[in-house]
């Protein structure tokens, strides 16, 4: 039998009270992420990725309207009151933000901030987390790790900020870590070494992952299952290789056939394949299937909302085409 998830989407909405109107960021996004298991989330900038992330632990702005259920550990923190909701960030679920250019703050030394987690959720004196604050970020392969902790986030590159953004969400071992592109505007070299250390701390410390991109090259390197997302809606969802080797919404088909390729099947000159129209206006977004007015197999159901269908165990899509 197996465990049950860790964590659970149960049709989270997240709307925005906007001066022109309220803007649907997310329309009812469902999943669920086992203990020790890798989810990649896959969607083009402004699909709503980074809103669901952050409604899970809750870090929208008061604009924010969020419904539904966010179930972790058997628990719905929709329900929680901010002060239990303290207790769980950073402590049972740690998150990596993006740019690592910005997300540390630039007035406090690296010391400061990666022992601020360990001070606050396990009330330790301030030489005891410096000293674990050097263990976590000797963890996650930074060198010379005494040193940086004075060492203010201007003096280290962005491979290392990435290093120690990584180390504050893991320093006190949580169950689930949340990480928000990871590799934004790191270098292919330093994004292989991110990539490699997040796999092997995934493998040490049972860690199951929320791995939000918009590169699929990286989301089959690193994520057993994927998720893809569209205008605020998944629209499909299967195991890694299966979604590889056979796509089945033409979303997803639209996507895999836009990365470049390098075996040479495309002919010399050809443009590169793209999706063709834009993505719908989030105030007023159209009804049935959101993208039906860019699809090349829309027919006559596309007016409706299409319900999601099982092709396979563990792949599911939501597309007329396949109910």
């Amino acid at each position: 039998m197996s465990p049950p998830p860790l964590l659970s989407l149960r049709d989270v909405q997240v709307h925005f009270d906007l001066p022109a109107g309220r803007l649907q960021a997310v329309g009812g996004v469902s999943f669920d992420l086992s203990p020790g298991e890798t989810l990649g989330l896959v969607g083009e900038s402004g699909c709503g990725k980074t809103v669901t992330a952050h409604a899970i632990l809750r870090l929208l702005p008061e604009t924010a309207l969020v419904r539904g259920q966010i179930l972790f550990e058997g628990e719905d923190l929709l329900s929680w009151p901010p002060e239990r909701l303290r207790t769980v960030r950073g402590n049972r679920i740690g998150m990596v933000f993006q740019e690592p250019m910005t997300a540390l703050n630039p007035v406090f030394t690296i010391g400061e901030q990666v022992a601020e987690v360990l001070m606050v959720h396990r009330g330790l004196s301030r030489a005891a987390a410096l000293k674990e604050a050097a263990r976590a970020l000797t963890r996650v392969g930074l060198p010379d790790a005494p040193r940086r902790l004075k060492q203010y986030p201007h003096q280290l590159s962005g491979g290392l900020r990435q290093r120690v953004l990584i180390a504050m969400a893991l320093a006190l071992s949580p169950a689930l870590l949340i990480a928000d592109e990871p590799t934004t505007a790191l270098d292919v070299t330093i994004q292989a070494q991110i990539l490699e250390l997040l796999r092997r701390l995934r493998r040490e410390l049972g860690l199951a992952v929320l791995f939000i991109t918009h590169n699929l090259g990286i989301v089959a390197q690193v994520a057993e299952r994927v998720a893809v997302m569209y205008a605020g809606l998944l629209l499909e969802e299967a195991p890694t290789p299966r979604l590889f080797k056979s796509p089945c919404h033409p979303y997803t088909q639209g996507l895999l056939a836009s990365v470049p390729r390098l075996d040479f099947t495309r002919p010399p000159g050809a443009p590169l394949l793209s999706i063709p129209g834009q993505v719908p206006d989030l105030f007023r977004p159209p009804g049935g299937c959101l993208f039906a007015e860019r699809c090349p197999r829309r027919f006559e159901p596309c007016g409706e909302v299409p319900p999601w269908a099982t092709v396979a165990p563990g792949h599911r899509v939501r597309c007329w085409l396949y109910s």
